[in-house]
C-alpha cells in the first residue's frame, strides 16, 4: 500500500462516522486520478427515516444474520450511495477505484461492476464470498487493506 491508499483509507473512516445505522458503520469514497469523485455512508434514502431516528434495527429486530437478505434494511449500502451521487452530478465513475471500510456485498459487487469501477481497497471483511468470486471473475482487482 502507498500514502495515498492510507489518506484514502482514512477518508472512509471518517465518512462511515456520518452512518445513521445503529449496527454497522461504513464509509466509501470513489477516486480518479488521485482526485475524491464521490462519497458515501450507510443510511436510509432521502426522506425515509433511519433505524437511528426509529430507535431500532430492523435486521437486529429481525434476527437476521450479517451477510444475508440485505434488501431487508432500511439503508442504503456507502458504495451504492456513493455510485449514486456520481450518477446525480454527472461524473464518470469509468475506470475508478472505490476505497471502503468494509468488504462489498454481492449486491454492491454487481452495481461496482456495471459502473466500470476497476480497483476495490476494503479494510474490513465481511461475510460474502461470493461477491469476491463475482469480482474476480470480472476482473475487478480486489485488495484487503493493512495497514503498515
Amino acid at each position: 500500500m502507498n500514502k495515498w491508499d492510507k489518506r484514502f483509507m482514512e477518508m472512509t473512516e471518517l465518512v462511515s462516522t456520518w452512518s445513521s445505522c445503529i449496527r454497522r458503520q461504513v464509509g466509501a469514497i470513489i477516486v480518479k486520478d488521485k482526485r475524491i469523485l464521490t462519497t458515501g455512508y450507510n443510511g436510509a434514502p432521502a426522506d425515509v427515516s433511519s433505524c437511528k431516528d426509529r430507535g431500532v434495527c430492523l435486521r437486529i429486530e429481525k434476527n437476521i444474520p450479517s451477510g444475508t437478505c440485505q434488501e431487508i434494511c432500511y439503508a442504503v449500502h456507502a458504495e451504492q450511495n456513493a455510485i449514486c451521487q456520481a450518477a446525480k452530478l454527472g461524473l464518470s465513475i469509468d475506470g475508478a477505484t472505490l476505497y471502503c471500510t468494509h468488504q462489498p456485498c454481492t449486491i454492491c459487487a454487481r452495481l461496482i461492476i456495471n459502473s466500470g469501477i476497476k480497483k476495490v481497497v476494503y479494510k474490513n471483511g465481511y461475510p460474502d464470498e461470493f461477491s469476491l468470486e463475482l469480482f474476480k471473475e470480472a476482473g475487478v482487482q480486489i485488495i484487503k487493506y493493512e495497514e503498515e
